[in-house]
């Protein structure tokens, strides 16, 4: 089969493709023939060393979310057939990952009749990222929350999660994602000058909680550009009038320093059913900006890296 590897760490120019054999299903997992696989930060994260010292050696694959149709069971595995459309977490310990024509599924959900393929890939982490943010954050129902940098994929998936637990929200993105998030109920504001007094007055004053979803360190008028030290959370503490009420899914050493909230994704998937029912009912729809084959990987990082890819990236085996 396909299969993109790298046999050092890097940057992305070391992943190559290759023919390799197929992987096999252990006990209590899947294999799927890939449709589609969804990329992340996290993907350049490891091919430049995340996790080298808790996984095999080199060569390792990449591609950590993927949808597809079941190909083969494990041993233990029941309650799901070949032939079936599903999607999850692909395994990452073995010399391929999800970005291959076949991989192996640590969990899975059956992906609803109503998306695709991309769509479905596009869901697993931004979303779980997004729920645990809010969870972390302590956001209650009828409060007034703030998504900055509701334009990513986590940000989307965190104001569209936050209104269907019945939270007022109150969204930064750009013109691409505006109408999307308002046609959830979110209030949207954009980026740049003046954007936290523009906040205050959506808000008749302060907001309840805030949340930054912005790409590490992003500026207040740009979120998808490098900032300042504290990037955007001086800002979001102004507008919360306190640091604890204020959450980031990137910015960990401003996070240290000003005493914000953190939420570091921990790779669980145990709510897999939960993100397809909600997919399934319209709540959750991640925009997949373009999709690439697996040759095209090299085009696709360097989109992904400049931050502002626009929405889900996707590989197509």
């Amino acid at each position: 089969m396909k299969a993109l590897q790298f046999d050092r760490f890097g940057s992305p120019d070391e992943i190559r493709q290759r023919e390799v054999a197929p992987p096999e299903p252990g006990p209590g997992r899947i294999r799927v023939a890939v449709r589609a696989c969804g990329l992340n930060p996290a993907d350049w994260a490891m091919v430049d060393g995340l996790l080298a010292d808790r996984l095999p050696p080199l060569p390792r694959g990449l591609g950590l979310e993927v949808a597809g149709t079941v190909d083969a069971l494990g041993p233990g595995v029941t309650g799901v057939g070949t032939g079936e459309r599903v999607f999850g977490p692909a395994a990452v310990d073995g010399p391929t990952a999800g970005a291959a024509e076949y991989a192996v599924l640590t969990g899975w959900a059956r992906i609803p009749d109503s998306i695709t393929d991309e769509q479905a890939a596009a869901l697993p982490m931004a979303t779980e990222t997004a729920w645990q943010a809010l969870d972390d954050l302590g956001v209650r129902p009828d409060e007034l929350l703030l998504v900055h940098g509701a334009g990513s994929t986590v940000g989307e998936a965190a104001v569209r999660l936050a209104r269907h637990r019945g939270i007022r929200v109150i969204a930064t993105a750009g013109p691409a994602r505006a109408a999307a998030l308002e046609g959830v109920g979110a209030r949207v504001t954009s980026y740049g000058d003046g954007m936290a007094d523009r906040v205050a007055e959506l808000a008749g004053g302060r907001v309840d909680r805030a949340l930054d979803t912005a790409p590490t360190g992003g500026r207040i008028d740009r979120p998808d550009q490098p900032g300042p030290a504290g990037g955007a959370l001086p800002a979001l503490i102004g507008l919360t009038g306190d640091p604890d009420r204020v959450g980031t899914v990137s910015d960990f050493a401003a996070a240290a320093e000003l005493g914000t909230r953190v939420t570091r994704i921990e790779m669980r998937f145990d709510r897999l059913d939960e993100f397809a029912r909600l997919a399934g009912a319209g709540v959750l729809a991640l925009p997949v900006a373009r999709t690439y084959p697996l040759d095209r990987i090299h085009e696709a990082a360097e989109l992904s890296r400049s931050r502002r890819p626009g929405g889900k990236l996707v590989l197509v085996p």
